[in-house]
């Protein structure tokens, strides 16, 4: 067999960060963890596969995961979190002739004096998540634009780094990893080199605010 049961159980729980999770946290039934997967390990492995031979496979994986969590260091990352409240949220189909607009906006918005402003420029579509004061002026100007969803009263979460921030593989990846473990919806992700913003839902904004400040105090 090209594959070895071992290796498409591996291939198949790695399709689902919330069962590594759960398995590092030892958490789950191997047995029934085996049972839910094994159509798919033998549909992979191309012939029936033995439920006792599954549970062999996940337990050993599960091992080499809490062990690999064991041996993995961090240097210390030094953060901030910070919580912006009332923010509007818009994402359009991308035009070109509005890009050309941006620099209107920019020159309303003041960031040294608290406000928010981010835009997202894709191939396809815009994304744009300002302070709720100039929510008349970015409608304005988006008002013949083809609009894919607004969304108003949003918190953004920024987390400011120091340190060797860039040098620690994953974060982005294990922090959206805890939100979506607490049914936290992300609406925008925005990275810069030392900042991660989250704009979420304001119901969602203080378990958030714990869940991130508790994941890079004790986790990283």
């Amino acid at each position: 067999m090209a594959n070895s049961i071992a290796n498409c159980v591996k291939v198949i729980i790695n399709r689902s960060p919330f069962i590594i999770e759960m398995l590092m946290q030892d958490v789950i039934s191997y047995s029934n963890l085996a049972r839910f997967i094994q159509s798919k390990v033998e549909a992979s492995y191309g012939e029936p596969v033995k439920l006792s031979a599954i549970v062999m496979a996940v337990r050993r994986y599960a091992d080499d995961l809490r062990q690999e969590g064991k041996n993995t260091t961090h240097e210390k990352i030094n953060y901030e979190i910070s919580m912006k409240t009332n923010i509007f949220d818009v994402n359009f189909v991308r035009d070109d002739n509005f890009v050309k607009c941006i620099s209107d906006l920019y020159e309303k918005v003041e960031p040294g004096k608290g406000d928010f402003l981010n835009i997202s420029i894709g191939s396809h579509e815009i994304s744009l998540a300002v302070s709720d004061k100039f929510r008349t002026a970015v409608e304005e100007l988006v008002k013949n634009e083809e609009i894919l969803h607004k969304k108003e009263n949003m918190v953004a979460l920024t987390i400011n780094f120091t340190g060797d921030f860039l040098k620690t593989p994953g974060i982005l990846y294990m922090a959206t990893r805890k939100l979506a473990w607490e049914n936290i919806n992300l609406t925008e992700i925005v990275s810069t080199m030392n900042e991660l913003t989250f704009v979420i839902e304001r119901e969602d904004s203080l378990k958030a605010f714990d869940v991130l400040q508790s994941f890079f105090d004790e986790e990283i």
